[in-house]
């Protein structure tokens, strides 16, 4: 069981895995060390962040070509209209499955 702490009590020397990243660092490979609960109001679950070791954390692995590649063809993915076929410019909502002028253009089913 990781040892818990309350929002900005956790001590020095611990990060999250964002923490990390803004230092060049990846928890590589070591288990959390502990959780950071951050209380919510009306009775919800607290929020949680796990905590790793910044002493023990890895340096990020460099870009290479393939991986800006696959990204890069992720992301353009992601921008292209299934409905179109047309690169928007922006990330195609999931809950729309298309772009915003092709959800937004009635189709001759809906003149009913």
């Amino acid at each position: 069981m990781a040892a818990v702490y309350r929002w900005r009590l956790a001590p020095d020397g611990l990060a999250t895995r964002r923490q990390l990243r803004a230092l060049g660092l990846r928890p590589g490979g070591q288990d959390v060390v502990a959780e950071l609960h951050r209380p919510r109001r009306r009775g919800r679950a607290p929020l949680v962040a796990y905590l790793y070791r910044i002493d023990r954390a890895r340096p990020v692995r460099p870009m290479t070509p393939g991986r800006a590649a696959a990204l890069a063809a992720a992301m353009r993915a992601r921008r292209t209209c299934p409905n179109c076929r047309t690169d928007v410019g922006y990330c195609i909502p999931q809950s729309l499955g298309m772009c915003v002028p092709c959800h937004d253009t009635p189709t001759p089913a809906s003149f009913r």
